[in-house]
């Protein structure tokens, strides 16, 4: 093969990755605000754990999904990983859009199985974007930076998901259904299946960086790296900070009883406008990252973005609710002032600094791990699940103590990261031969 077409190929393999990795947030973004739909439900009765139980199943099925994802990666390739993950996907939104056609908690449990079987949907996609970015980068910076520009796009599902069903619903009360939303559903199913016939024609061939035959030997694992295992644990928390930010914001901002922010008209609409605005703003901090981290190394990035992140979440709990602020929501088409509690404010901020920790985190964890590279996907896939653990346990402590005082748990994992890049993401296993 000569130059020119291992150049075009790479840039086939580049814009598809980028592809997916829209679809990988348009699914799992539809949870938070399907969530206010079935917590208002009489049967669910207003609880925040309850309505958040959709994205914890969403983010369990990694802990199923993530070795295997990271095994089909080695044994069938990543285009056809790929096809496996977007059926699967288009199973999981169909059966997500039949729970509305049933009742009561009947229709709440079919909705949890479909956002389980979704999870496992993005768990493989997961699995296949990053390493293949990182590899098709020759990995450090430049592939860092691919993983950032794809996590732009990433951002931009994000953005538009939670408004898009927000703007459906309006205000969300007892007589809200399922089927309110079903445009968002037959959307989804679309994409899905388009894409599926879309890859089946594109040739995409695996990275000859990091590929694994029958004859490559592991004498070691993934395991045997210290700073791959402590970036694992900070996968794991850094996913429930990312979800768990906004999620919990959008049930705070929809909630029109005296325990949420106090906004009546149209607060479901407004959370997800909010919600929204977030992701806008991890979009905003992907692309710009995305055009200076060949520059700046990882770890710098992460140093930056946890510190600033520890201090808007500790403004935002400290800000009492009635001290509000004029905030430019965007709508999905422009920006229109609203008046919020000033600490959305400081959360929708978080965003800018979420924006570049999951790539920075892989990069960091990954690097000089080479054949064992796959392998770390597909624990790092398995360990998503902190997308749907922390955000759970953050509204178990919304249900009892209040919003605000439950983002103590992000502000944990926030101070965790902080710390895996200051000292963990050290390799100290550079005698390890991984070619």
């Amino acid at each position: 093969m000569s130059e020119t077409q291992k150049r075009q190929g790479s840039f086939i393999a580049i814009i598809t990755m980028f592809f997916l990795y829209a679809m990988i947030s348009f699914v799992t973004n539809l949870a938070a605000p399907i969530g206010v739909i079935w917590k208002n439900q009489p049967e669910i009765g207003g609880s925040n754990l309850l309505g958040m139980m959709g994205n914890f199943m969403n983010f369990f099925a990694y802990l199923f999904m993530g070795i295997p994802a990271g095994k089909f990666l080695t044994k069938i390739g990543y285009k056809k990983t790929a096809l496996l993950g977007i059926g699967v996907g288009f199973i999981g939104v169909l059966i997500q859009y039949l729970s509305g056609m049933g009742t009561g908690l009947t229709g709440f449990y079919i909705y949890l199985l479909g956002a389980f079987v979704s999870g496992f949907s993005v768990c493989l996609l997961n699995t296949v974007v990053n390493p293949m970015l990182n590899l098709i980068g020759g990995g450090g910076n430049r592939g860092n930076q691919l993983n950032l520009i794809g996590g732009s796009l990433n951002s931009l599902s994000g953005t538009l998901t939670p408004m898009f069903v927000g703007a459906l619903i309006g205000t969300v009360t007892a007589s809200t259904q399922m089927a309110d939303i079903n445009l968002v559903l037959y959307i989804a199913m679309a994409v899905f299946a388009g894409a599926f016939i879309a890859l089946l024609f594109i040739p995409i061939e695996d990275p000859e960086i990091g590929k694994v035959t029958s004859a490559t030997k592991f004498e070691h694992s993934p395991w045997s790296f210290r700073h791959c295992v402590l970036g694992v644990v900070a996968i794991f928390v850094y996913v429930g900070v990312e979800i768990g930010i906004p999620g919990t914001l959008n049930f705070y901002i929809a909630d029109t009883s005296e325990r949420g922010a106090g906004i009546m008209a149209n607060a479901a609409a407004i959370g997800g406008f909010v919600a929204g605005t977030y992701w806008l703003l991890m979009l905003v901090g992907r692309f710009i990252s995305g055009f200076i981290a060949d520059k700046v190394s990882s770890k710098v990035l992460m140093l930056c973005t946890s510190g600033a992140g520890m201090v808007l979440v500790v403004l935002a709990m400290i800000s009492p609710k009635t001290m509000t602020a004029s905030m430019p929501l965007f709508t999905g088409s422009s920006f229109e002032m609203t008046v919020v509690p000033l600490s959305a404010l400081f959360l929708v901020l978080c965003g800018l600094c979420t924006s570049v920790m999951w790539a920075s985190i892989f990069n960091l964890a990954t690097e000089g791990l080479g054949k064992y590279t796959a392998q770390a996907s597909g624990i790092f896939m398995m360990m998503v699940v902190g997308g749907g653990v922390l955000p759970l346990i953050q509204n178990f402590i919304a249900d009892n103590a209040g919003y605000m005082i439950s983002y103590i748990v992000p502000l944990v994992a926030l101070a965790y990261m902080f710390w895996y890049a200051l000292l963990g993401s050290k390799n100290v296993n550079k005698d390890i031969p991984v070619d």
